[in-house]
């Protein structure tokens, strides 16, 4: 047993240690997460998005709960327990990743991309042209711009954005 090599000075309960730094881990979606991602997507939707009117936003949050999560392969983001925020593919589409705003700029959207980079030769993602934290995430990342189309049901544009070779790349250190 390891605990033989403990000095028994420091042995305290987990739970009374003054964390410096948050417990991070991804892990698959459950269905038990459901309300803790709407409520991140909710969150983030409104931060990223201003543009997009209440009704949609509304549509959409139910469409989140009874079919987006459904049909997609979603990892979660917890910090010290607490869903912070997801990634959702569809094949090697990112069909949605969303980070609560309080946990911007923590490298945690990049570790989300990171975990599913690791398996697809290709990642792929619409982001809204107006979405300005969208956009300069991605880009740092390294996508770069395909396309353009318009969102039929808020009449934005978006933009189509391709991250090539994702796993070769990631192998080297690219």
């Amino acid at each position: 047993m390891f605990s033989k090599y403990l000095d028994n000075s420091l042995a305290e309960p987990l739970g009374s240690l003054d964390m410096k730094v948050p417990l991070t881990m991804i892990r698959p979606y459950q269905h038990d997460d459901t309300d803790a991602v709407v409520d991140v997507w909710r969150a983030a939707s409104l931060r990223a998005h201003p543009f997009v009117e209440g009704p949609f936003l509304d549509q959409e949050a139910d469409n989140m709960r009874n079919v987006y999560l459904a049909i997609a392969e979603t990892f979660v983001t917890e910090v010290n327990g607490e869903v912070v925020g997801f990634i959702a593919m569809i094949d090697n589409e990112i069909g949605g990743l969303f980070l609560h705003p309080a946990h911007h700029g923590r490298g945690l959207g990049r570790a989300m991309v990171d975990h599913v980079r690791a398996k697809r030769q290709i990642l792929t993602v619409e982001v809204f042209k107006k979405n300005t934290i969208g956009r300069r995430f991605y880009e740092s990342y390294g996508f770069r711009q395909v396309g353009t189309s318009l969102h039929p049901p808020t009449g934005e544009q978006v933009l189509e954005l391709e991250l090539p070779n994702a796993a070769t790349n990631k192998r080297d250190g690219l």
